[in-house]
This record gives C-alpha cells, sequence and structure tokens, in this order.
C-alpha cells in the first residue's frame, strides 16, 4: 500500500472518531444476546438498589422492627439476594462480552498482518505490529468489559434516583442538579489531554515492543559485538518516555479525584443544610432528607465509575486510531485468479525493472531472459546485481515497476491466484529458517495434509537428514530451539531441504543455500539439492561459481542489468567480466582444495 493511501487512512481515523469505534467494536462481532441479558440483570441489580431508600424512608417516618412481618422480613431479604445474584451475573456477562471482542479484534489485526505483503514490513518494525495485537486491543477490552457495566449501571442509577427525588422534593432535587454542569466542566477538558496523552503511550508502547522485539532476537549478535551498553541505553530511553507519559497521565487522574470529591463535599453540605431548613419548617421530614441523602450516595458513587469510563474511553479511543490505520492497510489477495495449470512451461521475464518504495535508483533495469523447464538456470554475478531482488519477485512479495514475468508465452504470473503460485514454489535459502518447534513440525511446516512417518523419515533421507535426526534424543520429536539454534547450519539446510521436498514443488529456488557452510557440510547439503533439483524447473543464485558451472544456463547480472547468458563455456568464450569472475572464482577454489 502506497504511503498516501496510509496518510488518507490516519485522518479518517483522526480525532477519536465515534463511528469509527463502534463499527471497529462492530467488526469484531460482538455478542449482542449476551450483553442484552448482562444489561438486563444490571437493571435489576439497579432498581432494587433504587428501592432500598424508599424503604428507609417510611423506616424512619412511622415504621418500627415491630411492626415489620415475615413477609417483610422476606421481601426484604429476597431483593438483597436478587440484587446480589443479578449483580454478579451481570459482571461475568460483561467481562465475556469483552473477552469476545478482544479476541475478535485480536482475530481481525492478526489476520490483517498475516495478509500484508512484505513490502509492508520494510518499512514498518514489527515490534510497532506486535503491540497492535497486545496493548491496543487490551486498552478497548478494558472499556468494554471492566468500565462498561459500571457506565451503564451508572447512568441507570443516576436517572432513576433523580427521578425519585423529583417526586419527593423537586427543589431540592434542583438544587443537586447543580453538579452536573460543575461535572461536566471537570471532564470534558481533562479528557481530552487524556486522548492525547492516551496516543503518546500506545505509540510509545508500540516503539518499546519492537526495541525489545529487535534486541532479544538476535541476542547473539547483541553479545559478541559487545552491544549490551548501547541496548540498554535504547531501552533505557523507551522506559524513560513511558515513565514520562505516566506521569502525565497520572497528573490528570490526580487531578480528577480531588475535584470530584470537593464536587461531592459541596452536595453534601448542600444537602445536609439546605433539607435541615426544610425539615425544620415542616416542609420535608426526616425520612425524606435520609432517603435524599441515600440517594445522594447512589448518584456520587456511579459518578466515579462513570469518570473512570470516561477516562478510559479516551485511551480506547487513541489505541482504536492505530487498529483502523492497520486494518485499512491493503492485504495480498491470495484466493484472487486461477489456478496454475497442471503443465511445466518456461518462465518468461520480459523487461522487467523494480524498484523499491523510497527509493530513486531501480534495482532490477530492464531484465529479460527465459528459465528453461525443467532445467537448471544460475544466476551468477557481483553482490548488489539484484539477484535477490528478481527472487523477491518470482515469489510475488513485490510487484513490477514496469515490465513482466510470464508463464508460458502469454500469461502473467499475477493472474494466477497468490496461494496456488507459492505451492509450486520450493524455497531455500543461505540461512534456512526454523520456527520454535520440533524437527517433525518444521519439516512438514505450511502443509495443509497428514503427514505420515513413512513419507516423513523419505524426506528426511533424501535430504540426507535421517543420520543426524536418528541420533538425536527424541529423533523427529527434537525441539530446535528458536529458530532452530540449536542445529548447526548443515542440520538447519538439510531440514529445510526435506520440508521443500515434502512440499513437491513443480518450480525450485535456491539463494546461495550452501555459502555459509564448511567444505564437510556443503559436499552433503550439496548433495541433497542434487535429489531436490531432479526434473524441476531450478533457478540458482551462487556467489561460488564452482556450485554452477554445470547448470543448462547462467545469467550473469551486474548492476541491475542481464549482460550475458548462456553455458559456462559460451560465456567464457564471450564474456569478458564474466570470464574474470569465472578465473578469480575458480583459482580461489584450486588454492583452497590445494591448501586442503
Amino acid at each position: 500500500m502506497n504511503s498516501n493511501s496510509e496518510k488518507t487512512s490516519r485522518q479518517t481515523s483522526r480525532g477519536g472518531d465515534w463511528k469509527s469505534f463502534l463499527a471497529l467494536i462492530r467488526r469484531a462481532k460482538p455478542a449482542y444476546s449476551m450483553f442484552a441479558v448482562a444489561l438486563a440483570l444490571s437493571l435489576i441489580n439497579t432498581v432494587v438498589s433504587l428501592l432500598v431508600p424508599l424503604f428507609t424512608k417510611d423506616l424512619v417516618d412511622g415504621f418500627s422492627l415491630n411492626s415489620l412481618q415475615g413477609f417483610q422480613i422476606a421481601l426484604i431479604a429476597g431483593a438483597f439476594v436478587v440484587q446480589t445474584v443479578a449483580g454478579a451475573f451481570s459482571i461475568y456477562l460483561f467481562n465475556q462480552f469483552g473477552q469476545r471482542i478482544l479476541r475478535g479484534l485480536r482475530d481481525l489485526i492478526w489476520s490483517k498482518l498475516l495478509g500484508l505483503p512484505v513490502s509492508h514490513y520494510d518499512k514498518n518494525e514489527t515490534g510497532a505490529m506486535i503491540s497492535r495485537v497486545t496493548n491496543d486491543t487490551n486498552v478497548i477490552k478494558q472499556v468494554v468489559s471492566d468500565q462498561l457495566s459500571g457506565f451503564i449501571t451508572g447512568i441507570i442509577s443516576i436517572i432513576g434516583s433523580v427521578v425519585i427525588l423529583l417526586s419527593l422534593d423537586w427543589r431540592m432535587t434542583l438544587v443537586l442538579l447543580i453538579a452536573v454542569p460543575l461535572t461536566m466542566a471537570i471532564l470534558v477538558p481533562l479528557g481530552k489531554r487524556m486522548y492525547t496523552i492516551s496516543k503518546g503511550m500506545q505509540e510509545e508502547t508500540a516503539n518499546f515492543t519492537s526495541v525489545l522485539q529487535q534486541v532479544l532476537s538476535e541476542i547473539r549478535l547483541v553479545k559478541s559485538s559487545g552491544s549490551e551498553p548501547v541496548e540498554y541505553k535504547r531501552g533505557i530511553s523507551g522506559i524513560g518516555n513511558l515513565f514520562k507519559l505516566g506521569i502525565r497521565e497520572a497528573k490528570i487522574q490526580a487531578l480528577i479525584a480531588p475535584l470530584m470529591g470537593l464536587v461531592v463535599m459541596m452536595l453534601l453540605v448542600v444537602v445536609i443544610g439546605y433539607g435541615g431548613l426544610r425539615v425544620s419548617s415542616g416542609a420535608l421530614s426526616a425520612g425524606e432528607l435520609v432517603a435524599f441523602i441515600l440517594y445522594l450516595i447512589q448518584i456520587i458513587m456511579p459518578l466515579g465509575q462513570i469518570t473512570g469510563f470516561l477516562t478510559q474511553l479516551q485511551k480506547a479511543m487513541g489505541a482504536s486510531d492505530n487498529l483502523i490505520v492497520t486494518l485499512a492497510l491493503e492485504e495480498e489477495r491470495f484466493d484472487s485468479g486461477p489456478s496454475v495449470p497442471s503443465v511445466d512451461k518456461p518462465i518468461v521475464l520480459d523487461h522487467l525493472t523494480f524498484e523499491y518504495e523510497g527509493t530513486d535508483e531501480a534495482v532490477l533495469k530492464g531484465v529479460s531472459f527465459t528459465i528453461a523447464p525443467g532445467k537448471v538456470t544460475a544466476l551468477v554475478g557481483p553482490s548488489g546485481s539484484g539477484k535477490t531482488t528478481l527472487f523477491s519477485l518470482l515469489e510475488r512479495y513485490y510487484e513490477p515497476t514496469s515490465g513482466r514475468i510470464l508463464y508460458g508465452d502469454a500469461d502473467p504470473i499475477d493472474n494466477y491466484s497468490l496461494s496456488s503460485w507459492r505451492s509450486q514454489i520450493g524455497y531455500v535459502s543461505q540461512e534456512s529458517p526454523l520456527m520454535a518447534g520440533t524437527i517433525r513440525e518444521n519439516i512438514t511446516y505450511g502443509l495443509n495434509r497428514e503427514v505420515s512417518d513413512g513419507q516423513l523419515r523419505e524426506v528426511a533421507r533424501m535430504a540426507y537428514a535421517e543420520g543426524f535426526i536418528d541420533e538425536l534424543p527424541q529423533g523427529f520429536d527434537t525441539q530446535v530451539g528458536e529458530r532452530g539454534m540449536k542445529l548447526s547450519g548443515g542440520q538447519r539446510q538439510r531440514i529445510a531441504i526435506a520440508r521443500a521436498l515434502l512440499r513437491n514443488p513443480r518450480i525450485l529456488m535456491l539463494d546461495e543455500a550452501t555459502s555459509s557452510l564448511d567444505s564437510k557440510s556443503e559436499v552433503v547439503v550439496q548433495e541433497a539439492l542434487d535429489n531436490l533439483m531432479q526434473g524441476r524447473t531450478t533457478l540458482v543464485i551462487a556467489h561460488r561459481l564452482s556450485t554452477v558451472v554445470d547448470a543448462d544456463q547462467l545469467v550473469f547480472m551486474d548492476k541491475g542489468v542481464v549482460t550475458g547468458q548462456g553455458t559456462h563455456e559460451q560465456l567464457v568464450a564471450t564474456h569478458e567480466l564474466y570470464r574474470e569472475f569465472a578465473a578469480q572464482q575458480l583459482r580461489y577454489r584450486d588454492q583452497s582444495t590445494s591448501s586442503q
């Protein structure tokens, strides 16, 4: 997605838009029936609580304990039981309602992150994306499950109390209503400040999460480079920024509580003072004054809940902006288009040009050549010539700036569904990344079908991995550690080759698959690769020419341009730069061999 689209998305969600916030909640598919039941139970709880002051008024004005009958005591006890049970179940259901929304939001964001193109991750740090899934969604959940129930019951309690108070004495009630504009004058400006701070808090949390993710995932590099002091400073900087924002948030919360307390105390003084005068004049009974005070408490207590809800809501609005922007990003369309036909065809690169977003220089410039089906095509040339970028275009991680990649003579590869095209490709890279888990899970990674032990052992044998796997304590169920660090480089390569064999791809892409191995491991891995390459359309990147001199076709690339193609013998005879390249590489190999 281009930067203009991202800018538009941010503008759309800017300012805590209520419509966008509610639309986001609806996308999480909330359980409306559960919400309705929880709300009904809250209403029952609140209505029962509103009857207690009326009973107290009658008791003060004339009732005595001796005049109470059994059914009245049972009625009062039953009301308290109903209030307790209804309150407990409503809180539970509201929390479950919030948890379901949290699950729905995380489902949406996780699906979106997996569907975003590689180009998005080139521009955005993964730690920030992780923060969207964990921190931002949790802020919204807290509003819905922890604060919403208190807000709704508080509103009901305040409205019910005011209605009853108006029926008891409208003059006294009007005195109470003076608190409304005072409360709004406090909450509105502080709420706006809280929204601004919340936005900063979410962004800084995302940045800090990104630093943690980068450092901890590359902890070996940090330690081998002696960079602990540098990374400590980076972490402390993020911690300090979060601390400053937390202090600003604490200042606002420190203002809200005392100011609301001041309003409450003023109301109590006014009600007791003015109410005492009304009682002494006979306009108000003592029981009615007691009821007024009890209803005032029922108004004051929800004010704290409402204040907490509005404060947390501002945080949630800030978090929702980030989620809305992320959800508006354009995804890859995995299943758009027909499947790749089950016929081996040549792959034709037709005047292919590509430059990364935000750069001014093309990495590939008018690249044209044909990858013959069932043959081995090797890309050779100095570093920075665009070989790996070409692989990325073939995998459809990026779209060409201009030109086309055809499957056959006329069909652009982007006509086929993305999932179908990528399923045709087996990829073995220099790093051969593994996921944390067992060897079995890594070999079968990405397959949507059951794999028997026999199939697993067969691909391991063809990848020359069966021997070292059997020597491990748990065999195929051995844990490989984060990124496969419990295995050697050669072992990781052979696991990757076994994975590719199990996928049975028609197109094979090898990105310097043996360049980082020692000579002994290289021999074993090269034999495994030979098994993998049989009968497949193979494209190889190799810095070491010795591994590809027997390829059916070599394509020499320099600074994004194809400067020659043919067999090794043809290029030696016709291409001066390749001849120099080959002489240097092969001479170095001969010297290395003789020294051994």
